[in-house]
């Protein structure tokens, strides 16, 4: 439950005025039709976390303990100031509008996510917890809780979030993260 816990705030924290939710704003505003923007960012994060997810399950297989405890303290610590560099949206991920809004939602999301910061934590939480079900269940919530309300309410929720406080909590969060995990708090998980 703590993988999931953990997993859905980080990813529900470090999703505000990410590209992905820049992307949700544009989609809701330019088609006007919330279900299948929402089922769309739903299928794409499931299958791009579930890689990632894939991936960090993998990683813990190929290092030692110890050598995974520094990478995933290093990883978090980088996700922490890197949650703090505002993205920039580039309007060329939203340019698919012949494909259906279901298929333009899920194509310009699985892409806007690559290599993604969410996406990266992805990886490591699935390193960190040894859960891959829970993470990836737990990150795809929490791009759900940031986009959904985004694809709803669209220009209206934009105006008025504080994205450099959100964001300064979620890389709280990530730095905590990594330094308990340089200091070997997961030793219960093995590493």
């Amino acid at each position: 439950m703590e993988a999931f816990l953990i997993s859905t705030g980080i990813v529900a924290l470090a999703e505000i005025g990410d590209k992905t939710q820049l992307l949700a704003f544009i989609l809701a505003a330019k088609f006007r039709k919330p279900v299948p923007i929402i089922l769309g960012i739903l299928v794409a994060t499931l299958f791009n976390h579930g890689l990632a997810g894939a991936l960090g399950a993998w990683i813990t297989s190929l290092m030692q303990p110890q050598t995974l405890r520094w990478v995933l303290g290093l990883s978090f610590i980088g996700m922490a100031a890197w949650t703090l560099i505002p993205d920039k949206f580039d309007v060329d991920d939203a340019k698919l509008a012949h494909a259906g809004i279901f298929t333009t939602t899920l194509i310009a999301f699985f892409l806007a996510e690559m290599g993604d910061k969410t996406q990266v934590a992805t990886v490591a939480l699935a390193a960190q917890y040894h859960a891959f079900l829970a993470v990836v269940a737990g990150t795809t919530a929490g791009m759900m809780i940031a986009n959904v309300p985004a694809v709803l309410l669209g220009g209206r929720l934009a105006h008025r979030m504080p994205v450099k406080l959100v964001h300064g909590i979620a890389a709280g969060i990530f730095a905590v993260l990594g330094v308990m995990t340089l200091l070997g708090a997961g030793k219960s998980l093995g590493l």
